[in-house]
């Protein structure tokens, strides 16, 4: 199919959810498996399973309006045959085998905000990092549409900008087979 002189190539439909309640967990996991695979519900499950004699579980919001732990996007990611690996930030970003990875999740401070006021306070941020159509996107959940990182080099810019900051946190999002193989590392 050929495309009209001076058309511009229709870019490629990305999955992106926006913030809801404190979900970013989720709304980072969808992001990052491009579809709506889970809900507040769901995770919701995944904590009673993670802590089920536990009357105030330690992995998710007392108020019940999200902020999920890190063990429940471990355990999502296990559910559907993959695996979370956290990268060691003292290993050289050139070290990570992109072409490995599903996607990244990063754990990230956050402003906290009522309205227009800004308080002096900070909480955690999960932000989904994805290549679709060989492209690099930032899903962050707060964000109106996604942010094009570009290629290879423009997401390791962002994460290298991101954990220059201090408190980022990457997991690796990757087959049980890359995990296994501990193929999402170069080597070389």
């Amino acid at each position: 199919m050929s495309q009209a002189p001076g058309a511009q190539p229709s870019q490629p439909s990305v999955y992106h959810e926006r913030q809801r309640l404190e979900l970013c967990a989720v709304h980072a996991l969808n992001n990052v498996l491009q579809q709506r695979l889970f809900s507040q519900e769901a995770a919701d499950e995944i904590c009673k399973r993670l802590a089920p004699d536990s009357r105030l579980n330690p992995h998710r919001s007392l108020l019940g309006t999200g902020n999920y732990d890190v063990n429940v996007i471990m355990a999502a990611l296990q559910g559907q045959g993959l695996a979370a690996v956290w990268w060691d930030r003292r290993r050289p970003l050139s070290q990570l085998a992109l072409p490995q990875v599903l996607g990244l999740i990063l754990n990230l401070p956050s402003p906290v905000s009522l309205g227009l006021l800004s308080l002096p306070l900070r909480r955690r941020h999960w932000v989904a990092l994805r290549q679709v159509d060989g492209i690099y996107y930032n899903l962050d959940s707060k964000l109106r549409a996604p942010e094009i990182l570009g290629d290879e080099d423009g997401v390791r810019a962002f994460l290298a900008a991101e954990m220059a900051q201090g408190l980022c946190e990457v997991l690796l999002v990757v087959t049980k087979e890359v995990e296994e193989k501990g193929s999402w590392l170069r080597t070389d």
